[in-house]
């Protein structure tokens, strides 16, 4: 029995919103706390092996990050259509547009695997003009390359299952993971119970069992239960000419967005990574930090483009822009309480690990900038990734990063780096000041309202 919508901004209507966001967002901040414990455990474990051997995991890390993006892209794309359509009832629609994502994943997670595994040295030589360091990064790349198809089919599958709400098959996949990949890390990388003592070996191996539990449960999952998108391999052939037109027409920006956006962040990298191993070590405890302080900041913007894409689908403008206006708010709390965490973290991280004071020095400033960072980037993030994509609205961020990334923060911070040769504060603080530079032009955008478009058939 159908029963009437509560009508905006009633009681009964603040409560079902207040509902649906706590639904959507405890699952993905849990998902994305998961995430950063598992690159935590990596650190600390690392850390304690040596310096040399965290930041060649680091290191090598960003090209699986810069192929995790792509995926993010493909898939963001993939949900500002899938969103809308599921708010329009229209399931066979999203079996296409999952089709259409897992087809282009593969082929990527394919070039990354076969450049990550015969050329892992040559690519490590990229980020880092230490040779030590680059040797390391290469053991663990070449191991973890072996795991980037099975990225690519569990990543997209279970974001697409975000966009018609099933969040929680999500945080059951990647709590599975966090165990394993602990659970092995331990194991592997210190040689306890018997097991040979590997190191960075050991952690990259972990990692890859890690990917392969998760790619067992998201195919029993999509195989076993009668969601709205089940897990197939007719989806594959699935093909819908119109659809795959829409696709690439909203979708291409997001994944050139998310390619620059990654980029970018590889290019402050690759800056650091030549201003000596104490900045690479600094760097990656402070973006783990980030990405730990920023777990409910990114909840909330995967929460707002659900939300508003499904409200645009439905045909109900008025609910997207009151949606929009209320998750604005709540990520500004949510911000404000990241930087505070930030912070926090600082004293804890003193006591619980032993850095050179060389490192610990830069770590300091490094986190007193992210604090500043993280509140900017949980308000744009939410803009962008949540209420602009999900309207349709997928060019503005790319344009966005494009200009203040690209033109402004790494053509500034390169400059400092290695023409000027300025202090390394002056040159870290150029390097993260993009997202402060976002915070007008992202504001002047969401007031105009160009993100309200439907985009179904």
């Amino acid at each position: 029995m159908c029963t009437a919508a509560p009508l905006l901004n009633s009681a009964a209507e603040k409560r079902h919103f207040r509902r649906t966001v706590i639904t959507l967002v405890i699952p993905m901040a849990l998902q994305n706390l998961i995430n950063v414990a598992v690159n935590a455990a990596d650190v600390f474990m690392l850390e304690a092996v040596s310096e040399t051997v965290l930041s060649g995991s680091y290191l090598a890390g960003q090209i699986q990050f810069i192929m995790t993006l792509i995926f993010f892209g493909i898939t963001s794309g993939a949900s500002v259509l899938s969103a809308q359509y599921w708010g329009k009832g229209e399931t066979e629609q999203i079996s296409k547009i999952l089709g259409i994502a897992l087809r282009i994943s593969l082929c990527v997670a394919a070039v990354f695997t076969v450049a990550g595994f015969c050329f892992p040295l040559q690519l490590l030589n990229l980020f880092t003009n230490e040779a030590e360091v680059a040797k390391e990064g290469a053991k663990y790349l070449r191991i973890l390359s072996l795991s980037f198809p099975m990225t690519a089919i569990s990543s997209v599958y279970l974001n697409i299952m975000r966009s018609v709400e099933r969040v929680v098959i999500s945080t059951v996949v990647y709590l599975s993971s966090l165990l394993v990949n602990i659970s092995l890390n331990a194991v592997l990388i210190f040689g306890l119970l018997g097991a040979p003592k590997l190191g960075i070996v050991g952690a990259a191996t972990a990692t890859v069992s890690a990917r392969a539990a998760e790619l067992l449960i998201v195919l029993i999952y999509g195989r076993m239960k009668n969601n709205p998108v089940r897990l197939s391999p007719r989806i594959l052939f699935l093909n819908d000419k119109l659809l795959l037109s829409d696709f690439f027409r909203y979708a291409s920006p997001v994944i050139l967005n998310e390619l620059f956006w990654g980029g970018g962040s590889s290019m402050n990298s690759l800056i650091i990574g030549h201003l000596g191993t104490s900045a690479v070590a600094a760097n990656s405890i402070a973006q783990m930090t980030r990405n730990l302080a920023t777990v409910v900041a990114f909840g909330v913007a995967n929460a707002t483009a659900i939300m508003i894409g499904k409200a645009i689908g439905e045909g109900d403008s008025e609910k997207a822009k009151l949606y929009g206006k209320r998750l604005v708010r709540l990520t500004l709390i949510v911000g404000a309480v990241s930087a505070l965490i930030v912070l926090g973290i600082l004293p804890v991280l003193r006591g619980v690990m032993s850095l050179e004071p060389q490192t610990w020095n830069k770590l300091v400033l490094m986190m007193c900038v992210m604090s500043y960072f993280t509140f900017a980037q949980a308000y744009n993030t939410t803009m962008i990734v949540g209420v602009f994509r999900a309207g349709g609205d997928t060019r503005f961020g790319l344009l966005l990063d494009i200009s203040t990334m690209w033109g402004c923060s790494i053509a500034l911070g390169a400059l400092c780096a290695f023409v000027l040769q300025l202090p390394f504060p002056v040159v870290y603080i150029v390097l993260m000041s993009d997202e402060i530079i976002k915070l007008l032009p992202t504001t002047l955008r969401y007031r105009k309202r160009l993100w309200l478009k439907n985009l179904t058939r």
